[in-house]
């Protein structure tokens, strides 16, 4: 049985030691100025879509992977991913000469897929609920090697945290930021830091309401089951959170900003004609929310976090077909 986990926010000094291990590899990605009217409100875009990997990914598998040691490299590493950490661990794995393996749900888009494999990992496909308990206990029969948490690891979080250093560094009067939440590493690495440094800045988490789990926990005081409904916003979503996550949420974030699935496309239009960013769902919902003005007014940072879309999905958003 695996033994409970419990996180602490994230220190600065965590958070330091992994902006070293991912010097040189990880981009410091532009913080730009959204050409967009929202009344009282400027909102800029952290464009994390622009790694090489097309998402914040490589900053916490960077992190994770730069920790090991060659003996521990040998066996080779392995992930849960519904695309985007498989990319990252893919892309490590090709760069060091050592094995990967990420299993996914069966839901997964064949441009994450693709990528995965063109990169040289292997991709072990499972149901979205057999994908879900790989999360909690850490194991897959057959995968030997380190396994690389998306979310659920100091390492990773302290990668995703020196977003929020950048965040400061670049637009240190910063009012709210908006963060995409899938399994909560990336919002609760980047709150860690902006919680240290800058604690009067409000952070918030932004869901999809087709699969929004972490609002209603936060309003309930405990994790909460909600009906779960896919729809192209893939890459954040489930049933219910992690435990140990919820915990550390609860305790960083200043909320969930919940937007509908049709807004989530909106805003992937909108950055693509009015920003010329290519973004999936899951990394557009934080712009939904911001253009939607549920973080208030104020200087506004939106998080787009990756921009593996399929083609077809993009062409079929972008032109409202569908």
């Amino acid at each position: 049985m695996t033994e409970p986990v419990h996180h602490e926010p994230i220190t600065l000094e965590e958070i330091e030691r992994a902006r070293a291990r991912i010097e040189g590899v990880a981009l410091r990605t532009p913080l730009v100025r959204f050409a967009i009217e929202v009344p009282d409100t400027e909102i800029y875009l952290k464009l994390e879509v622009l790694q090489p990997v097309g998402s914040f990914k490589i900053r916490g598998a960077g992190s994770l992977i730069g920790s090991l040691s060659d003996e521990e490299l040998a066996n080779g590493v392995w992930t849960a991913s519904a695309g985007n950490m498989a990319q990252a661990v893919a892309w490590f794995a090709r760069r060091g000469g050592f094995p990967c393996t990420a299993v996914v749900p069966d839901t997964a888009p064949e441009a994450k897929i693709s990528a995965v494999e063109r990169l040289g990992g292997a991709v072990i496909p499972v149901t979205f609920d057999r994908w879900l308990e790989v999360f909690a206990s850490r194991t897959f029969p057959g995968l030997d090697g380190t396994f690389v948490h998306p979310f659920s690891d100091r390492r990773v979080m302290a990668g995703n945290g020196t977003i929020g250093l950048e965040i400061l560094e670049d637009l240190s009067e910063v009012d709210s930021v908006i963060i995409p939440y899938g399994g909560g590493g990336l919002s609760c690495g980047i709150a860690s830091a902006i919680r240290a440094r800058a604690p009067a800045t409000r952070v918030y988490a932004a869901e999809v309401a087709s699969a929004a789990p972490l609002a209603p926990s936060l309003s309930a005081g405990v994790p909460v089951e909600v009906a779960y409904t896919p729809t192209f916003v893939d890459g954040i979503g489930a049933p219910r959170v992690l435990p140990e996550m919820f915990e550390l949420a609860r305790t960083l974030l200043d909320g969930s900003l919940v937007v509908e699935p049709d807004a989530a496309a909106d805003a992937v239009r909108l950055l693509a004609t009015r920003a010329y960013v290519v973004a999936e769902g899951a990394g557009a919902v934080s712009v939904a929310a911001a253009t939607a003005g549920l973080a208030g007014p104020g200087k506004i940072v939106a998080i787009v976090s990756g921009g593996s879309i399929d083609a077809s999905r993009l062409a079929t958003i972008l032109t409202g077909s569908g």
